[in-house]
């Protein structure tokens, strides 16, 4: 059984556009976005480009969250955290979220995912165990820093700012590793 929308429990928010010119919402994602961290052929690793337009009125920060919920883990899988991403930006260019976060604007940062490292990892779904969805979502905030520490994890960074989500921009990716 596939878990449903991971954002449908949380309180309602305007919705805004979110489009990559690496992934298209509903495909599968590039093979450099795949895991090579954690081993799959050809994957690299890298974060995709993200741009986004029509954020409510009143945003003063941006947070990036990718999160697949079908990881057999029984708490899904964060795959990226960005946070405090200034009002101003509107993109984030492929592959920003390297070791060093060198792609994103001043201010914003990564947190450690659930492999805990603080960059992107791409996806690695287990083979056999059927399509996976990655849920990019682009946050906008009533407020300039969430004011998470940059050791948090994504959840903590998720239950931070639940108060503060003005608008939400979702773009959903694929994967799977067949058997």
């Amino acid at each position: 059984m596939r878990a449903n929308d991971p954002f449908a429990r949380l309180p309602e928010a305007a919705s805004f556009t979110v489009t990559s010119t690496t992934v298209t919402d509903g495909a599968p994602w590039p093979p450099e976005q795949y895991s090579g961290i954690f081993g799959v052929p050809g994957g690299k690793d890298i974060s995709p480009q993200l741009s986004w337009n029509g954020a409510p009125e009143g945003t003063k920060s941006y947070a990036v969250t990718v999160y697949d919920p079908d990881a057999p883990t029984g708490s899904g899988f964060w795959h990226w955290a960005v946070a405090d991403i200034p009002a101003t930006t509107t993109e984030v260019p492929e592959g920003a979220g390297d070791d060093t976060g060198s792609g994103l604007p001043e201010g914003a940062f990564q947190l450690p995912g659930d492999a805990r490292a603080a960059r992107y990892i791409g996806a690695a779904p287990p083979a056999g165990h059927g399509p996976h969805r990655y849920f990019v979502v682009v946050h906008a905030l009533d407020v300039a820093s969430v004011g998470v520490a940059a050791d948090a994890t994504p959840a903590v960074l998720g239950f931070t700012m639940a108060g503060h989500i003005l608008g939400r921009a979702v773009l959903i990716a694929t994967a799977e590793t067949p058997a």
